[in-house]
């Protein structure tokens, strides 16, 4: 699967002094078709590692299934034009599914893009865990060492990450990919299969903090999330009504808290 991630492109290096002809690696986007019990959904682009936790997670939260367990097997086909991802979903959640069906061809991890109407980007969304608040340390780490365990990226230069890390600020799993909803997709599917409880620590991603990725943090169950660049309004706000607490612009030196709380020495 690695041939299908990344790809050894010729480039010309200039510098200062000299010009040069050399190898770069580069992240390889192909399109990935979900269909659910033989009826085709959704066309995304994204990164071809940790598909079957795409399938979870992307199912989850898109509120494709109800429940993990509704997801009966899932299948991958690979094909001269992309990949396909088979899967076998239960009855109500696929009749459900057939009465709010919406074509999508997205872009790389598109998030709404394909929406049939604004009333759908307005659901009920459940009310986060109530947990203890992180504390200010444990963040300031896990944005500290961050960068080490984004294998993907030290060779790309340009994927995202999404990580769940402990409330010590240890990193405890992360995926990768070429789009951020993608990513943060992959790690919700992993831990979903692995039945991780989300709400203990909290949730790094290495993007903008937008109203999607709240929203999907929010069905994962996370209780918070932290990311590298800024919140929109729209994030703030829906993370306040579910109770989410939302760090943003986290450096190793420098956080913003913008809803909830957090556990602070000083």
């Amino acid at each position: 699967m690695s041939d299908f991630v990344m790809t050894q492109w010729p480039v010309t290096r200039f510098t200062e002094t000299e010009t040069e002809t050399t190898t770069l690696a580069i992240a390889e986007e192909t399109p990935v078709s979900f269909v659910f019990n033989s009826v085709p959904y959704a066309v995304m682009m994204a990164s071809l590692q940790d598909l079957e936790d795409y399938a979870y997670g992307f199912s989850i939260t898109e509120r494709l299934v109800s429940h993990p367990s509704s997801i009966k097997a899932v299948r991958t086909e690979i094909g001269e034009d992309g990949v396909t991802l088979f899967l076998d979903i239960a009855g109500e959640d696929f009749r459900r599914l057939l009465q709010s069906r919406r074509a999508m061809t997205g872009r790389t991890g598109c998030g709404i893009c394909g929406s049939e109407d604004l009333k759908s980007l307005h659901q009920a969304l459940p009310s986060v865990p109530i947990m203890p608040p992180v504390s200010l340390s444990a963040i300031q780490q896990a944005v500290h060492t961050l960068a080490d365990y984004q294998t993907l990226n030290a060779q790309v230069h340009m994927v995202h990450g999404a990580a769940w890390c402990g409330s010590d600020g240890s990193l405890r799993m992360i995926r990768e990919d070429v789009g951020r909803h993608n990513a943060l997709d992959k790690l919700i599917g992993a831990g979903l299969r692995k039945n991780f409880c989300f709400s203990e620590g909290f949730c790094l991603i290495t993007s903008r903090c937008s109203y999607e990725m709240v929203q999907k943090a929010i069905l994962a169950g996370f209780s918070t999330l932290v990311a590298i660049s800024a919140p929109t309004t729209r994030a703030v706000k829906l993370a306040k009504e579910a109770g989410l607490t939302i760090i943003g612009l986290a450096r190793p030196s420098k956080q913003y808290l913008f809803t909830g709380q957090i556990a602070c020495s000083h």
